[in-house]
């Protein structure tokens, strides 16, 4: 590991990469009272630090090895650096992308004419292809991030980032998927700073290194989330895993609706936008601001990526308000008699509204979705005791997914009471969220393996512009048919989630008593 200082220094990376700005976010700077810089690695010609890394390493191929060519596996931006790599040293370049992978980096690798195969729904399942192919054609492997050479040339981003500094900062953060990226800043930086914090960031549901470093071993995560498709990694390498539990100071984790928030925050200092691995870093350089209570510092955050795909900005623009805490999402129950509204409104006071959904149920109460702008968390708490005290119970359902993805789209209509057949047998709704690769067909795929005979009650599904698409459904299934239900629901293939009990289903959509 002590050769690393060196192999950085000699990294071979400016043919092809630039030496990036280190700038001020003014806006987050002001907002947080801390000095905040952004490292623009999104800035780079394939708009990722992938570059780098990718262009060291093929730079030092023999030539033999350049002319039988090179494979790699990626969900996006090492494709992009591997490709542009060998159009350089006129090589060719084999890519294997999940099928997952959003269009926008599939289409940038094909323009820097490399050949394309799509294949499995993660990086893991890619990444076994491509060794395959490799086996078969002779090609030489690049890895993303487990090779020494790799993460020299991720490293030269610390060896940038010293020059650039008029002084040592608190703290660097980065994102880590496969830890090529940080373990390349942190060996470099902490020979030469040993005091500046090196803070590695993941997604809460793809936290390898995280989960790692807390065992004191390499685990491998059963189930990743698909969100920050640029960190989606179930096992992270052994060199990088090495080099971290040597220099890295921390880890934190961030949810997607904090990501989403720094997307926004990005967009309004830069008029830039990250891609969510892009934008990792900012979102736990935010977290850990708060957690710590930090003040006048001088923080940097790595600014790694900006392969957006164009549709998935409807969805982080829904979800932003959300991580920033800006927006509550209340269910309201009202006596169903008139001036109950009024009331709530008058309660509500000058609040802006961001949703209001309300459906006459016929029966004695009644109850309200509602999305209202706040300025401070604590005003949550503040409307919600102001609701109770005037009478109505009030429930928060902010950080419940099954609101935020498809309740707040689909408020109103109950099912009617459930009536036994004639042979004494009754149906009971069961509820479950399913998510599954966003690709051709897999939709059909879920309805076509369901038996004929379920009657669904609800189903709602909407394209976020995701990799993973998500659909609720409801299901008339009998007692007798409930053991079969729940092997098709381990048979599919799909994650699960059964919201039958979820408290905003009984409210809104569950059956009549």
């Amino acid at each position: 590991m002590d050769d690393y200082l060196q192999k950085i220094l000699r990294a071979r990376v400016y043919d092809v990469a630039l030496e990036t700005p280190l700038e001020k976010a003014r806006n987050l700077s002001n907002k947080f009272q801390n000095n905040i810089f952004f490292k623009r690695e999104d800035l780079q010609e394939v708009f990722s630090f992938k570059i780098r890394g990718a262009y060291n390493r093929m730079n030092q191929l023999t030539k033999k090895e350049l002319i039988k060519g090179v494979v790699a596996s990626s969900a996006g931006n090492h494709a992009q650096g591997v490709a542009l790599s060998a159009t350089q040293l006129k090589c060719r370049a084999v890519i294997v992308m999940p099928l997952t992978t959003p269009l926008v980096k599939v289409m940038a690798v094909k323009a820097l004419k490399a050949e394309v195969i799509l294949y499995g729904d993660t990086y893991d399942d890619a990444c076994t292809e491509a060794l395959k192919i490799s086996l078969n054609q002779g090609l030489t492997f690049i890895h993303p991030f487990d090779d020494p050479e790799v993460i020299a040339g991720q490293g030269t981003i610390g060896m940038e980032i010293i020059r650039q500094c008029e002084r040592p900062p608190s703290a660097i953060y980065v994102a880590v998927g496969g830890g090529g990226l940080i373990s390349g800043i942190a060996a470099y930086v902490k020979s030469l700073w040993p005091q500046v914090e090196i803070i590695g960031v993941e997604p809460k549901d793809s936290c390898a290194m995280t989960t790692s470093l807390k065992a004191g071993k390499i685990i491998e995560l059963d189930e990743i989330g698909l969100f920050a498709d640029g960190v989606a990694v179930r096992k992270v390498g052994i060199n990088t895993f090495a080099l971290a539990q040597k220099y890295v100071d921390s880890m934190i984790t961030v949810s997607t609706d904090e990501i989403c928030a720094a997307i926004k925050d990005v967009f309004e200092d830069t008029r830039s936008i990250l891609e969510p691995a892009g934008a990792l870093a900012i979102a736990g350089m935010k977290a850990d601001i708060t957690k710590r209570n930090l003040k006048d510092k001088d923080l940097i955050a790595i600014a790694c990526g900006a392969n957006m795909n164009f549709e998935r900005l409807r969805f982080v623009a829904e979800r932003a308000e959300l991580g920033e805490q800006k927006e509550s999402m209340l269910a309201i129950e009202i006596p169903e008699k008139a001036g109950s509204l009024r009331e709530i409104c008058k309660l509500l006071g000058r609040k802006n509204l961001t949703e209001f959904s309300y459906r006459m149920s016929g029966s004695n109460n009644a109850f309200i979705f509602l999305g209202v702008e706040i300025k401070e968390p604590k005003e949550i708490e503040e409307l919600i005791n102001k609701f109770q005290s005037a009478g109505f119970n009030c429930l928060d359902l902010t950080k419940d997914e099954l609101s935020k993805l498809h309740l707040r789209h689909m408020v109103g209509g109950r099912l009617p009471k459930t009536k036994k057949q004639n042979h004494g047998d009754c149906f009971k709704e069961l509820l479950y969220r399913f998510e599954f690769p966003e690709r051709p067909g897999a939709l059909m795929n879920f309805l076509t393996c369901m038996k004929p005979d379920w009657s669904i009650s609800i189903f709602h599904y909407r394209n976020h512009g995701a990799d993973i698409g998500r659909i609720v459904i409801g299901v008339l299934v009998k007692d007798s048919e409930l053991e079969a239900w729940k092997t098709f629901v381990n048979q599919i293939g799909y994650k699960s989630f059964d919201e039958t009990k979820n408290p905003a289903y009984k409210l809104f959509l569950g059956a009549q008593t």
